[in-house]
């Protein structure tokens, strides 16, 4: 089996995508400081696939330490690098906090990826990178716009960085993922989002407010230009982004003569407004929802959804799952999680 080291492993999307690779044959080793994740996915990740996954709890932007988890498992193939802070809001008020983490480890995790000779790397990289863009969809060759949060920066610089790096390090292939609205849970509900700090993402506000755990929810602006208002995302479940990572990978290592870094657009390919996204929960779970209409958000960009074709000609990747599974699926993982 290769091996595959994924940093953020006990993180949401990083957790999902350790289980699809598993489905694919691949063994997994996991780094991940525990700043926004308990580990707790690493129990649900065993029942779902009778495996276990060995965390090292390592801070990235510490070199030495991320560079003895190479020391004790040669022979890794590919590296999906998730780990990074990610709340919008909390990156307005915190930029060098950002700065600093984000991109200092992903230099060192790069820096490790070329001295002990890991040929494929898959970057978790964001729509936000596109800024409020002047057309929709979104291409891979949609020009980036200003960023509309410092952490929206971190992934515009992380692309630049990969991109100078792989020209540079001819031995490394990096495939940079741009996610759109990932949510959603496995099927099983054992695993999902749980982050350690406050939920700041649509979803699992949602959930959270429907289950009790808030006594509202605020829609963040009811005056943009969009059919309701409320700002438009394309929303992704989290077990289709899973298999893109997987997907990514299949392709660095059937293809190594392929482009040294390659950008995909991972995301349903339609929008789905704040209101409409609140209407299909309640729709699919029976569940009223208690929310207010509120002033606009800081670093949220008008309207954003994707144009996935290229992803579905090179890497054969399709989302499978529409909007009402995502919000079922996320429904019954909050009901799980909160017993």
């Amino acid at each position: 089996m290769k091996k595959v080291l994924v940093t953020g492993g006990c993180g949401y999307i990083g957790s999902h995508t350790m289980v699809d690779l598993m489905d694919n044959g691949f063994e997994v080793l996991s780094i991940d400081n525990l700043s926004n994740a308990d580990g707790s996915a690493l129990a649900g990740i065993r029942k779902i696939t009778g495996q276990r996954v060995r965390n090292y709890k390592v801070n990235l932007c510490d070199l030495k330490k991320t560079r003895q988890v190479f020391e004790k498992n040669p022979g890794i193939s590919g590296i999906i690098h998730f780990a990074a802070l990610k709340s919008v809001e909390e990156s307005v008020f915190e930029p060098l906090r950002y700065f600093h983490n984000n991109n200092e480890s992903l230099l060192n995790v790069l820096a490790c990826a070329q001295e002990f000779g890991v040929p494929d790397f898959i970057f978790s990289s964001s729509c936000s990178v596109y800024g409020n863009a002047t057309e929709l969809p979104v291409t891979e060759n949609t020009p980036f716009r200003e960023a509309e949060s410092p952490y929206a920066r971190t992934k515009q610089m992380g692309e630049k960085i990969i991109g100078d790096f792989t020209k540079a390090a001819p031995t490394v292939k990096a495939m940079l993922l741009r996610y759109f609205n990932p949510a959603g849970a496995h099927p099983s509900a054992l695993i999902g989002e749980s982050p350690r700090t406050k939920a700041s993402n649509l979803v699992p506000v949602i959930t959270e407010t429907a289950i009790g755990k808030r006594a509202s929810m605020t829609v963040f602006g009811s005056d943009y230009d969009t059919r309701d208002g409320s700002c438009v995302r394309d929303f992704i479940h989290v077990m289709d982004l899973a298999n893109a990572h997987t997907k990514c990978l299949q392709f660095l290592m059937a293809n190594p003569q392929a482009v040294p870094c390659e950008v995909l657009n991972a995301g349903i390919g339609s929008g789905v407004t704040v209101l409409e996204a609140i209407h299909a929960f309640e729709k699919v779970t029976g569940q009223r929802l208690n929310y207010q209409i509120g002033p606009r958000r800081a670093g949220d960009v008008v309207a954003i959804y994707a144009n996935a074709e290229k992803a579905a000609r090179l890497i054969g990747w399709a989302p499978q799952r529409g909007i009402e599974e995502i919000m079922r699926s996320a429904w019954e993982w909050e009901q799980r999680r909160s017993r």
